[in-house]
This record gives structure tokens, sequence and C-alpha cells, in this order.
């Protein structure tokens, strides 16, 4: 474990990092590398979110490869594996160990704001530091999203967002109302149905991939297509990707698609869109088959460029046979749920986060909350940010992208440093 260093109040550091997961922990390696003074302030424990905010059987959906934070690539003996929760943990202590970064952990920042002095005053549940940088390490998932549908829900059933799902075992026996297809709705439905657990599942519009095509796993032909270096200002969706859900896929048990029809045919019962919960009675919308079909249809659509790249590269590949459905809706699919029955003993969340940068008084924020940037260089000189999703790339939020954003705004805080030395320098000279 990272153990601390002293909390010195009223302390000022040339730059700070606020958060200790992946994204402020590669920006420090570049930061020691260089020999600049600075300090991360984590609310938690580093690595936090990966400890405790996955459930016991979590394991990253991207090979091990692609783990690449700065100075620490993946050297284990299962690149083409996918790390569990615990070895995911494992991989970010032995990062922390491999190069001591400075941080100050149980640390929660309350306010940030730059003064008159250009200054950033840095307001902690322990006292105030200053900065004259400072880098928003803390993602973009910050306020689970709970429907007002909510507080509607029985008082004798247990609910809970994804992030505080941890097995099937922490759940009251019963079946299961699992809420959204994202990739923690995909996988926490999978789980459950797994260890026999009857699972009710809303299916949202959320897009799928296919584990494997054509001999390799589909994030090996879509890194061979530069897709993972695709910014976003040239992805065909633009900024607007930032609001897409992940494509649903796993690498438990050595990695495999998910399909929601296979698990209808082994007794999940699916459903189309949450829509409210009225009188003990949930309801949903008349849109599974639809977004069963928009979901296969992405994936077909990804197989089509995989083959057209294969085509234009003359890489020799085998055929595959594309994907026929398992299993249709029937055209009278149940569109509402009793959960005031006493079968169903729970309802799990899984309708993603909101993010909450409300601590930050900086006019750099759009209506929806969302920071305006340029590869995590806000307008503000000398704050960024780092770590969002899709901040630059596919990669920017996870292990396979972070070095390279970290690597670009380390010549910025740099570039900074030097503009502020050399004016200071020439104010002196001024005076002499």
């Amino acid at each position: 474990m990272q153990q601390s260093i002293p909390f010195a109040q009223a302390a000022h550091y040339p730059v700070v990092i606020i958060g200790g997961g992946q994204a402020g922990l590669s920006i420090s390696y570049y930061l020691k590398q260089q020999g600049i003074a600075h300090l991360i302030l984590e609310k938690n424990r580093l690595g936090h979110a990966w400890r405790s905010e996955r459930w016991d059987t979590f394991c990253l959906v991207t090979p091990n490869w692609q783990c690449t934070l700065p100075g620490f690539s993946y050297t284990g003996d299962d690149p083409y594996g996918f790390m569990k929760k615990d070895e995911i943990v494992q991989y970010l202590d032995g990062y922390v160990a491999s190069f001591q970064p400075p941080a100050a952990e149980g640390v929660a920042v309350t306010k940030l704001q730059r003064n008159a002095d250009h200054v950033f005053e840095i307001d902690t549940t322990l006292g105030r530091l200053t900065a004259d940088q400072v880098v928003v390490a803390v993602g973009g998932y910050h306020l689970p999203v709970i429907p007002r549908a909510a507080e509607k829900l029985p008082a004798h059933v247990m609910q809970l967002h994804s992030c505080e799902y941890l097995n099937p075992e922490s759940l009251p026996p019963g079946e299961v109302l699992v809420v959204g297809t994202g990739q923690s709705g995909a996988q926490i439905a999978e789980d459950l149905h797994l260890s026999g657990r009857r699972v009710h599942l809303c299916v949202g519009d959320a897009p799928r991939v296919a584990r494997r095509y054509r001999g390799k796993d589909v994030v090996e032909w879509l890194d061979l297509m530069k897709y993972y270096d695709l910014p976003v200002e040239r992805h065909p969706l633009g900024a607007g990707v930032r609001e897409k859900t992940n494509h649903y896929v796993t690498g438990r048990d050595g990695g495999r698609d998910i399909d929601l029809r296979k698990f209808a045919l082994e007794g999940m019962q699916l459903y189309g869109r949450f829509e409210d919960i009225t009188n003990g009675v949930a309801t949903f919308g008349n849109d599974l088959k639809p977004n069963l079909d928009g979901a296969d249809a992405v994936s077909e659509r990804i197989k089509d460029s995989i083959d057209k790249f294969i085509a234009a590269q003359a890489i020799e590949a085998p055929l595959e046979a594309r994907y026929i459905p398992l299993w249709e809706p029937p055209v009278d699919i149940a569109q509402h749920l009793d959960v005031a029955s006493g079968k169903i003993s729970a309802v799990i969340w899984c309708i993603g986060f909101r993010t909450d940068f409300g601590w930050i008084k900086a006019d750099i924020f759009d209506q929806r909350g969302y920071p305006g940037h340029a590869r995590g260089v806000t307008p503000v000189p000398g704050l960024y940010f780092l770590g969002l999703p899709w901040q630059y790339t596919w990669g920017s939020g996870r292990f396979s992208g972070i070095a390279r954003d970290a690597g670009y705004l380390l010549e910025h805080i740099v570039a900074h440093r030097d503009a502020a030395l050399n004016s200071e320098q020439y104010v002196e000279a001024s005076r002499a």
C-alpha cells in the first residue's frame, strides 16, 4: 500500500494532481521523471475505484497487452487474456511501487479556484494548499444515476447501483431485476445468470461487439486498423461519441461474446427499456426487438469494416460465418413486471453516472457540466483534465491511451512553468 505523505496545510506545490487512479498516477510518473515537484490528492486510496467499485468477478474487456501505463506496460504471461479485479489492483499497486508517487490519501478536495495572483487555491478536508498548476484526474463517472422511479419501489426490495454490486450472494434470495445493458448491466446480468439466479433484464439501445472474428480478438483488429488512434474530432459522431454507451462484451473465462438472445433461451427474461413503476408494477417500452437488432447490427458493421481492412491489406485470415440470431422476442413479450409481489428481491440500476465538477470554480463548463478543453488543456492557464472518456481518443479513459494523453499534458505543464519562470526573470531584470 502506498504510504500517504504528511499533509502540510498552506503548502505550495508547482503541480497538484487531484485523483489517484490510473490517470493521476500516469501524469505523476512523467512529472517525477522531469523532476517537477508535485502532489497527488486522493480522497480514498490510490486506485480506489478498481478496489471498491467493481464486483467480484469483474475483469477487463480489453486484452492485457493494452495495459500500457507510462513506464509500466503489462509483462505477464497472458497478454491476450483479461485481468480480473484482483489482478488489476495488483497491476496498479505494482505501478505505485515502481516509482513511489508523492500522494496524500484520504484527502478530499472540496473547492478549486484560481485567485487574482493566478495561483490555484485548493480547499480540502484537511485544509488549504496552493499550486501553480492543477491536473484534475478524477475521470467522468462521479454520481451514480438512479431514476426517480426508484422511490416507488416497495421497501422490501433491495436496490443498488452497479458500482455497489459485489456478487450474487450479497443479494437476498429471489429474482433480480437488472436495468440497463451497457457493459456493467450486461456483465452483471451474466454474473447473476451463471450463478443460477432468475434474472429480469431491461434492454436499452447499447451496442454490442463480437469478442473474436476471423482469427483475432476484435480489439486486435481495431488496433491494427488504427481505430484507437482516431481523435475525437475525426470520429463520425464528433464530441457526441462521449455520450454513447460502451459496447457490451466480456473478458470473463478467457473472453467471449455477450449474447442476450442466448440468455433468453436459457431462461433470462428480457424486456424493453425501463419506463416507470406504478402501484408496484414496473413498465417497459415496446422496443426489445429493435434494441436487440440494433446491437447486432453494430456488431456486424464492425465485422464489415474488418473484412474491408483484411481485403485492402491482403491479409490471410480464416473466413467466418456471420452471426445468426438465436432467439426472437415473441410478439406478446411482457411489458410489465410486478415488483411488489415478493418474487423480485433486488433491483440493480446499471444506467451510468453523471459528472460532478461543481467544486471547480471556473467558467469552463457547458450546460451538461462537461469541461471545455482541447486534449485536456482548458482555457484557464495551468488547469488541465486527464482521464475523461474520449478526452482525445477511445483509450483516454483506459489503460491503453492514458500515456499519450499524460505525455501531451506534460508538454503543456513544462511550457507553462517555463513561461512563468521567464516572466519572473524579466520582471526581476527590469527592476534591476
